[in-house]
């Protein structure tokens, strides 16, 4: 598929991306494509940062489309975000696709075409009690390991090797996943420091529970959301979950999870570094930018 122009918007988590993104998307007229893997959900709205007062009257996309509970995808985001964004080129708005999720952004970017994978019962059922330390083996023996969630949890494993098993068995199906790059992207990393990116992690991270984060969770629980589903979703949700369910106390679940999320911005970083070294050029600019002079900067690029 080919785009007018692109422009994306990436960073790690808590470096401000969305103000900055929606600061773009009212000086050029454009709209938001979002690529963080759990503002997909209904509901999960703290613990994923949507901030949604923040966009106004910024029209955005791929934000609350699927029900907490369910495991949306790369080829089910691949195939919204490619919809949304030339739905928004053809009204000749610019598609600004923000978010941290460095397998989407890059795959978009990639141009990736996926085939739709579907669940193997009998797979599923051979996998079922293998420790996650098992199942990394496995999925590590059939490829390297690029994503390091694929492994946060046993269900997130096994659908990992699942989609493995089905390439192994389906080649033709394979060969569909042959990137071809799109060439007309912009694409702008937010840059944050260390120290500074764990100190607006740990405040916020204070702010979401002062909200009601804790609340949230329970909701989810409490409107028939399965526990472990919500543990699937890693960090906040897992942590929260365990916590609720009574596997943790406050002190711990605090503790972990404030560690968990500095641990995941720094897989970020790897991943965005990872980018670079893949021939995607990510043009930096200060977290701390002022939104006017951001835009200037962004607008010199495209």
């Amino acid at each position: 598929m080919q785009y007018g122009r692109l422009l994306v918007i990436t960073g790690p988590t808590a470096s401000g991306k969305t103000t900055l993104g929606i600061a773009c998307a009212r000086t050029f007229g454009g709209e938001i494509v979002s690529a963080d893997s759990r503002q997909i959900y209904r509901g999960m709205d703290l613990g994923t940062g949507k901030d949604i007062d923040e966009y106004g009257d910024v029209p955005y996309h791929l934000i609350d489309i699927a029900p907490a509970g369910y495991k949306y995808n790369l080829f089910e985001y691949l195939r919204d975000a490619r919809k949304a964004i030339a739905g928004i080129g053809a009204r000749n708005l610019l598609p600004i696709v923000v978010g941290g999720t460095g397998m989407y952004v890059e795959a978009l970017l990639n141009g990736l075409e996926l085939p739709e994978v579907p669940a193997d019962n009998d797979l599923r059922a051979s996998l079922e009690g293998k420790s996650l330390d098992e199942l990394a083996g496995i999925l590590s023996s059939m490829k390297t390991l690029h994503n390091s969630t694929d492994v946060d949890t046993p269900k997130r494993a096994i659908r990992a090797i699942e989609i493995a098993t089905y390439y192994q068995n389906h080649p033709e199906a394979a060969s569909k996943a042959i990137p071809h790059p799109i060439d007309n992207a912009v694409v702008v990393g937010v840059d944050i420091s260390r120290d500074e990116r764990r100190l607006r992690i740990s405040r916020r991270l204070r702010d979401r529970l002062d909200a009601g984060m804790i609340d949230e969770v329970k909701a989810l629980i409490d409107s028939g959301i399965h526990p472990e589903d919500l543990i699937y979703y890693g960090l906040e949700y897992k942590y929260l979950t365990e916590y609720i369910i009574g596997k943790l106390r406050y002190e711990d679940m605090i503790s972990l999870l404030e560690t968990a999320i500095h641990q995941f911005a720094k897989r970020q970083m790897t991943w965005f570094r990872g980018m670079e070294r893949r021939g995607h050029h990510i043009h930096w600019i200060r977290y701390d930018t002022p939104p006017d002079e951001f835009v200037d900067k962004v607008k010199s690029l495209l």
